[in-house]
């Protein structure tokens, strides 16, 4: 006799009920790998600084974005210079693993042996593979379009649509890569001006777009890079705006590396009308690129996206106007040049949300990787994903306590003709013979910056031999000796800033900080400076 539950009937009943199970199964399985994945705008401004007021003109971008998700107010670049900055926000990688060194072709910037090698594994090829529809537009690496870097027919890969500068940022009289061809622009400001021709393509590029798959949109406008053009409506705004005198302005860098010793100080009357002219431009340019956020974000409501977009927005460095007298420039190790914006919003990020964890912008390539649902440990890079920080519920993530800065510096064989009492192998001169920038301006940093402690760590790659007796160095092709690597190294010159007591970096503390402390940042920085990919998310 049979029991209960058994029988024909029974087996038919537990095969539909199977076969039930298996079509749920099934169900969630393709509603999971069906459903559309989460758009992705990056937006890179060009010499954006935050320390400097940099983000109060962008009172719209401000609204729409970080009081819309998350503003993370330590966030960082890892090099400060735009071509190895860059390099590193495509590569996810430091600069000692992808190779480009400055904004030179002969630094690797946009390089040959940057195309084939780092670029040929940048995020955007990722990101294509997941069958995002990519566009780019605006200044992509500072020596792209060059005829000795693949001319204007090269388009990188990953890329569907492409709209990239050729060399550095203008606003008028540039030329673009158009999907590998040629297009010259003018002066006529409503056909030329590079941030709304930006706007225009960008909105052009979503009204057409396959709504069936995700997109992923790279803008780089121009603004505040120089030459600081503005858009003729707002030439006037600002008029009584002035660089701030707060903080390191016009501070001697007493202590400093020999490069922030040589600024005449005070600085010259001609000097500040000079840098608070461009910091007034630098803010004009700045309201052009605050409307394409508005223009942006209207069009992603308007085509019922912005609900599933995520739009990042930040610099590739920052910037100084005046500090340790230094007129105008970026490249230094100081916090000014290092900290840039960051603002996110999107799907699962709460709204005004502030986050103090530290975040580079090596990590906004995983970032995006894990958002497109990229596994991560088949990408090569360094940094890792934040996206637990702005949405806990959807990945678990750590955070790190220290991290690396490092800058390799440039400098002319010869002598400058308006300064020929510095010699060779310095850079960036301005008319009154302050130099911005020399070949033994190379340093790398530890940035320690966690619950207790809040310090920066700096060997320069030099002793302070003369920089002429480096160049001659170079020019023998023999090798200029790095920032130790082996050990506390007597030959580098060393600062060390505690940012709790000293949040401007007024005082260089070298010699008054205790051994073990000076030893256990030394080690940091030699296993930080040969670091790749896991190890340098090591922070043991």
């Amino acid at each position: 006799m049979s029991g209960p539950g058994s029988g024909p009937g029974a087996a038919r009943g537990a095969r539909r009920g199977g076969l039930a199970l298996l079509a749920l199964l099934a169900l969630l399985t393709c509603r999971a790998r069906c459903e559309k994945a989460s758009n992705v705008i990056l937006i890179l401004a060009d010499d954006q600084d935050v320390q400097l007021g940099g983000m109060t003109p962008m009172k719209k971008t401000k609204a729409l974005i970080g009081d819309a998700g998350a503003v993370f107010v330590n966030a960082f670049t890892v090099t400060p210079l735009c071509c190895p900055s860059r390099s590193s926000v495509l590569t996810g990688r430091y600069p000692h693993n992808h190779e480009v060194r400055n904004n030179s072709l002969s630094g690797n910037c946009s390089s040959a042996r940057w195309q084939t090698g780092p670029e040929a594994s940048a995020f955007p090829v990722f990101l294509s593979k997941q069958k995002y529809q990519t566009f780019f537009a605006g200044k992509y690496l500072n020596q792209y379009g060059k005829k000795e870097a693949g001319d204007v027919g090269h388009v990188p890969p990953g890329w569907d649509q492409w709209h990239a500068l050729v060399g550095n940022s203008l606003y008028y009289n540039y030329t673009l890569s158009v999907n590998g061809v040629e297009e010259k622009h003018g002066d006529r400001y409503e056909s030329d001006y590079l941030t709304d021709l930006i706007t225009n393509r960008t909105l052009h590029f979503l009204e057409n777009r396959s709504p069936q798959r995700p997109f992923f949109l790279m803008l780089s406008p121009p603004a505040p890079h120089s030459p600081w053009t503005p858009a003729p409506k707002y030439q006037k705004q600002f008029a009584d705006v002035k660089a701030p005198r707060d903080g390191s302005f016009d501070k001697p860098g007493k202590d400093k590396h020999w490069l922030l010793r040589q600024p005449v100080n005070p600085m010259t009357d001609s000097s500040l009308a000079f840098l608070d002219s461009a910091y007034r431009r630098r803010w004009q340019t700045l309201l052009s690129l605050d409307d394409l956020v508005e223009s942006l974000v209207s069009k992603l409501e308007s085509i019922k996206e912005l609900n599933n977009t995520y739009i990042f927005y930040t610099s590739d460095n920052g910037y100084h106007a005046g500090q340790f007298s230094l007129p105008i420039d970026k490249r230094q190790l100081y916090e000014f040049d290092i900290r840039v914006p960051l603002m996110v919003r999107g799907p699962g990020i709460k709204p005004k949300q502030t986050l103090q964890a530290p975040v580079l912008n090596i990590d906004l390539a995983p970032t995006i990787l894990d958002i497109s649902g990229t596994n991560l440990s088949s990408v090569d890079v360094d940094g890792q994903s934040f996206l637990s920080q702005m949405a806990p519920s959807l990945r678990n993530g750590t955070t790190r306590p220290f991290f690396l800065v490092e800058y390799n510096g440039e400098g002319h064989p010869t002598t400058d003709p308006a300064c020929p009492k510095l010699g060779p192998g310095l850079s960036q001169c301005f008319p009154d013979c302050v130099c911005e920038d020399a070949f033994n301006n190379t340093y790398a940093c530890v940035r320690t910056l966690d619950a207790h402690d809040d310090l920066q760590y700096c060997e320069f790659a030099d002793s302070e031999v003369r920089v002429a007796d480096e160049v001659s160095l170079r020019v023998m092709n023999v090798s200029v000796v790095s920032p130790s690597r082996s050990s506390l190294c007597p030959q580098s010159f060393v600062e060390v800033y505690n940012l709790t007591s000293d949040a401007h970096q007024l005082e260089n503390i070298v010699k008054r900080v205790d051994p073990a402390v000076l030893q256990t940042m030394n080690q940091r920085l030699i296993k930080l400076q040969s670091c790749q990919g896991d190890s340098c998310r090591d922070n043991k």
